[in-house]
Parts: C-alpha cells; sequence; structure tokens
C-alpha cells in the first residue's frame, strides 16, 4: 500500500465542503498526517464544526501512530531548500510563509518514504527542483 500525506487543502476541501472524500478515504492508502499540516488546520479551524474535524484528526492519527513530524534533518535541509529557492527567485519568506510550511511537509514525507498529495502545484515543484519527493498533483 502507498504510504501518503494529503496536505492541508485536500483537508479543507473535505471538511469544509464534503468534496475529495473519495481521495481522502481511499482504502489502497498508508495515511500519514504531517504535523505541519495538522499545525495549518488547527489554525483555520475557525467553525465549531471544522474544529471538532480536526480534533478527530488528530486524534485519529496519534492513536495509529501516524502522525509525522518533521526530523531536525529536515529543518536543516528545508532551510537550505528555501536559501536556495530565495537566491533563485528572489521570493521574501516573510511574504510567502506557506512556503517554509510547504517545505517541512515535503521534506518529511522522505522520512516514510510517502507522496505528497496536494492541488497546490507551484510552491512543491518549486521545491521539487532542489530537494526530489514524491508528489501528486491533484486536478
Amino acid at each position: 500500500m502507498e504510504r501518503v500525506i494529503f496536505d492541508s487543502d485536500l483537508y479543507i476541501d473535505w471538511i469544509e465542503a464534503g468534496l475529495r472524500a473519495e481521495l481522502i478515504l481511499a482504502q489502497q492508502f498508508v495515511r500519514y498526517m504531517s504535523t505541519v499540516v495538522l499545525l495549518e488546520l488547527q489554525a483555520g479551524a475557525l467553525k465549531a464544526k471544522a474544529a471538532e474535524a480536526v480534533r478527530d484528526l488528530y486524534r485519529t492519527f496519534e492513536r495509529t501512530g501516524r502522525l509525522l513530524s518533521p526530523s531536525p534533518r529536515a529543518f536543516w535541509e528545508a532551510g537550505s531548500v528555501l536559501r536556495a529557492l530565495q537566491q533563485r527567485h528572489g521570493f521574501d519568506l516573510r511574504r510567502r510563509f506557506r512556503l517554509v510550511n510547504d517545505c517541512l511537509i515535503a521534506l518529511s514525507s522522505r522520512q516514510v518514504g510517502a507522496t505528497v498529495l496536494t492541488r497546490n502545484e507551484r510552491d512543491f515543484r518549486l521545491i521539487q527542483q532542489v530537494a526530489p519527493f514524491s508528489l501528486v498533483v491533484v486536478p
């Protein structure tokens, strides 16, 4: 079974509009929850129903032992990747803070050999230019 990490955009589609349930709940995946994705979901869960859904996700992944936090090496590599992207593309990370999170998600996915699934093709493809990882862009 393929190991996957869903980016927060796919969980938001599911939590807020019931979209992508066939993907989120697909049986062919071994799902991991990035703690960076969890942080983004928790921060954005402004309505009670969304907060409850995020809490349920957290409890499920905690119970199954599939919460994935970036390792110290992932943080170290993320700094190098972000520096390279700033140099190549002139990014101001103070204005592109989500890129920091996406970089940590991408690099930590390699810790367990997982594929990142996301709608955010632009940022994750930029990261792939510097640090290879498995990625599937969901239309």
